[in-house]
């Protein structure tokens, strides 16, 4: 899950009682295989702009979309994941499969001490150098484990930009030149404008 996803609070209540219902069928183990399950089903419906709106559009019945979805999502998933779906679009949640997938890979993260990191750089392939860098100093600024999603960015020239939530760090050299221009004009504009209030004094 890429870290910048909106998790509302509505997710995040469903989230939390499949957690709970987790913990009482076998704890954290049965919750990270949920939370795989979700997360697979997410990608799915995210990967198919025409499923995602059949789950969400009003102009489908509820019963038919029940129907559609548990002949898609049976045999496919645990029983336990499946029941949970099942009631999602019982409640009209539907179209919020994914979202609710979200919030529970989040709370799941959160609970293991982990957090979720988005790193950019040129070809989306970080050094291991790098990699072990971003780790440790996520580690201590967060006291937790980073979970790192790479991504390539084409217009960066190098560095690493990251992405933890709704927090960007970028440490990109185009933002590095771009800061160093803009406090050398800075620095130039102070300069121009003490040299006219001397020759003014």
């Amino acid at each position: 899950m890429a870290a910048t996803k909106h998790i509302d609070e509505i997710a995040t209540v469903y989230a939390q009682s499949l957690l709970e219902v987790c913990d009482k069928a076998g704890g954290n183990a049965v919750a990270e295989a949920c939370s795989s399950e979700l997360r697979d089903l997410a990608e799915i419906i995210r990967g198919d702009k025409k499923f995602a709106e059949f789950l969400k559009t009003p102009i489908v019945g509820n019963d038919k979309r029940k129907a559609a979805l548990e002949k898609i999502v049976k045999g496919r998933v645990s029983d336990l994941v499946f029941r949970f779906v099942m009631v999602l679009a019982n409640h009209g949640r539907a179209g919020r499969i994914a979202d609710v997938a979200d919030a529970f890979d989040s709370l799941m993260q959160d609970r293991l001490g982990r957090i979720e990191v988005d790193m950019f750089t040129v070809d989306g392939k970080a050094s291991d150098d790098v990699i072990a860098t971003v780790k440790a100093r996520v580690k201590e600024a967060f006291k937790k484990d980073a979970v790192l999603h790479q991504y390539s960015d084409p217009n960066m020239i190098g560095g690493v930009k990251l992405r933890i939530g709704d927090q960007l760090i970028d440490g990109s050299v185009a933002t590095q030149l771009r800061n160093m221009r803009e406090s050398v004009s800075s620095r130039g504009s102070t300069s121009i404008r003490s040299r006219v209030g001397d020759f003014l004094a």
